[in-house]
This record gives structure tokens, C-alpha cells and sequence, in this order.
């Protein structure tokens, strides 16, 4: 396999980076960080998806792109189930929160090796515009993200002290910019792979400069190794949320699917975080401060009403519904997020 010049590297990232289509399916990934750190190796085929080992801390249970929400969420229920069921015979530990080790100042790869979080993947869109074009949704799905990632913010502490933010897992990515470069999506992400790090330390684009070798099979291990809060897979996949205690991994998934794929909410979400595109500092914000950032417990405020009156005109299951609604009125509307839990927690037993 020949190396690649720097015009085919974008090429070949950008042909690949999306397949459009209409919204409908959606896909769920829910990390389990495990304790102690001996997660079993090898994947595990499950009822619905499968389950494999990222790291000896975090193991994947990642379900199958499924006709709609509700179906998303039952079938990752049934996997969780198996899951649990196969970590408790390793006599393993899924811890409630979304790090317990990693260093807010560590390496990148810490995020995916020492973190753990729920992903949705969901349809890239169309090509064009109007609400459900791959443009407007590449845009909407950066700017909600670090609204996400602050209400759901669950990674304060580190060998069990307070850490000094809301989410570890998102200060190891607290300088990313708010939206990608401007331009086509599919120029965009190929332009964020080539300029970002590999293992070694080198961006692609550097390597190729530099006069050294890269095929494509590099070019996919890359892309495989990157974890931005917005992806390019062929889908569209949202990485913002971090993990939730017991079954809250169900709100990140149904709220960030529905602000996307429901025309109306994803129009009024467009409006609700349109200015956050000027906010400076915004991810360090929401990794540090999470909803106590006024700027961001408003927007979150926004979308978060937008998205159960969605899911209301939807007719999801009144226990869904209710779910989304208890979460809102504990955390969002009163500018906390599950990582204030355990920080009080910590606070009351010194």
C-alpha cells in the first residue's frame, strides 16, 4: 500500500467522513469504568451489541443503530443487563462516576483509556440545507456539546478528593475550540484528523510534511483513536455526556437525540446556543464550572424545556418523559449537575 500525499490524506478522510442520510436511527455507547482495573480482554457479543475493552479501566457497551429512541434505549437496557452480569462473575466494580484516577492536566489519551462517558451516533443528515441538513446538524451538534457536557458533568474527584473541576474527563479536552473551522463539514473533519496529534505526538499532516510514510490504513487507526466531542464516523457521533450513576445514562442519550433529530427542537436549540459560538474559554467553563457558568445554565435551561416539549409532541413513554424531567428540575434548573452530588458528598464526610 503506497503512502498518501497531503491532498489525497484530506480526500480520502473527507470521502469517508459522512454517509448522508435521513435522521431516524440512533446508536448508544455507555462506558463502564471498572475498579479494580482488570477489564476482562476481547470482545463480547451480547444480545443487541457487544461489549469490549478499551483499557484495563473501561470497558464499551455499544448497541446497534436502531429505528428510534425508544428501541436505542431498551436494547442498550438489555445489554447493560449482560454486562453487569458479566463484571460482577470478574469480580469488578462499575464505579457511579465517569473518572476516578485520570489528571485534569494528563495525557489525551487518558480521556478514552481512564474516563468513561455515553456516545450517541445518530444520522449525519442530508446534504444541503434546512434543519435536518448534515451542515446545520455538524454545526448544532458542536454547539450543544459543551452545553452537555456541563449538565451532565459527573468526574469531580481524583483518588477520591475534589479535583477542582466539575469534569475531569472534559478538562483533558478544555481547549477545544467551540466550533470547528469554518467550511464544508466533511473539509472540517478533515482538516481536525490532520492536524491533531497521533500517538506519537505528530499530526499526520506534520508527518507527511516532514517526508515520512502514511497510508491509509494509518489514517484509519487515527481516526479511530480520536475522541473529539463531535465525530465524523459515517454518522454523526456526539461524545459530550459524561457518565451517569444507574440508569442516567438514558437522559444524555434521549436529550441529545432528540435536540438533533426532531426539526422543531433542533431549530430551537439552534437559537437557544447560536451565541455560544463567541463565548470565550467555553469548554474549560464547563469542565470547571458546569451549570454555575450562567451562560451556559441558561442555554442549558433552553434546550433541555425544548427537548421534553419534543418529546412530549413525540409521544415517548410517560416514564421517559418523566425521567427527563426529574433531571431537570434538579440539576438544570437549579444550575447543578450530578458531579455537585458527589462534591457535597465529599464535603459532608471530610
Amino acid at each position: 500500500m503506497g503512502t498518501l500525499s497531503e491532498q489525497a490524506a484530506e480526500e480520502f478522510i473527507a470521502a469517508r467522513a459522512f454517509s448522508p442520510g435521513l435522521p431516524g436511527f440512533v446508536g448508544i455507547a455507555v462506558d463502564l469504568l471498572v475498579d479494580p482495573a482488570w477489564a476482562p480482554a476481547g470482545r463480547r457479543s451480547l444480545r443487541h451489541g457487544f461489549l469490549d475493552a478499551r483499557s484495563p479501566q473501561v470497558l464499551v457497551v455499544s448497541g446497534p443503530p436502531s429505528p428510534g429512541l425508544e428501541v436505542a434505549l431498551r436494547r442498550m437496557n438489555d445489554d447493560l443487563a449482560a454486562s453487569t452480569r458479566i463484571v460482577d462473575r470478574h469480580r469488578l466494580t462499575v464505579l457511579p462516576q465517569a473518572a476516578g484516577t485520570a489528571h485534569p492536566d494528563g495525557p489525551p489519551h487518558a480521556f478514552g483509556t481512564a474516563t468513561a462517558g455515553v456516545r450517541v451516533g445518530l444520522e449525519a443528515g442530508l446534504d444541503g440545507g434546512g434543519p435536518l441538513g448534515l451542515p446545520r446538524r455538524w454545526k448544532l451538534a458542536h454547539l450543544l456539546a459543551p452545553v452537555l457536557a456541563a449538565a451532565f458533568a459527573n468526574s469531580p474527584l481524583r483518588h477520591g478528593r475534589p479535583a477542582g473541576w466539575r469534569s475531569v474527563r472534559q478538562a483533558l479536552r478544555r481547549d477545544l475550540p467551540v466550533l470547528p473551522p469554518d467550511g464544508d463539514p466533511r473539509e472540517a473533519w478533515a482538516a481536525y484528523v490532520m492536524d491533531t496529534p497521533a500517538g506519537a505526538g505528530t499530526t499526520p499532516r506534520q508527518t507527511l510534511r516532514a517526508g515520512g510514510r502514511l497510508t491509509t490504513a494509518d489514517l484509519d487507526r487515527h481516526i479511530a483513536a480520536l475522541r473529539p466531542p463531535v465525530a465524523a464516523r459515517g454518522h454523526l457521533e456526539i461524545d459530550a455526556a459524561d457518565r451517569q450513576p444507574g440508569t442516567g445514562w438514558r437522559i444524555p442519550a434521549t436529550v441529545t437525540a432528540v435536540l438533533l433529530d426532531d426539526p422543531r427542537a433542533a431549530e430551537e436549540a439552534t437559537a437557544a446556543t447560536a451565541h455560544l459560538a463567541d463565548e470565550p474559554a467555553l469548554w474549560d467553563r464547563a469542565a470547571r464550572d458546569a451549570l454555575t457558568d450562567p451562560v451556559l445554565a441558561a442555554a442549558a435551561r433552553d434546550c433541555f424545556l425544548t427537548a421534553y416539549a419534543a418529546l412530549s409532541r413525540q409521544g415517548v413513554s410517560r416514564e421517559l418523559r418523566d425521567a427527563v424531567a426529574d433531571f431537570t428540575e434538579r440539576y438544570v434548573y437549579r444550575s447543578r449537575c450530578p458531579a455537585d452530588d458527589i462534591l457535597d458528598g465529599v464535603a459532608a464526610h471530610p
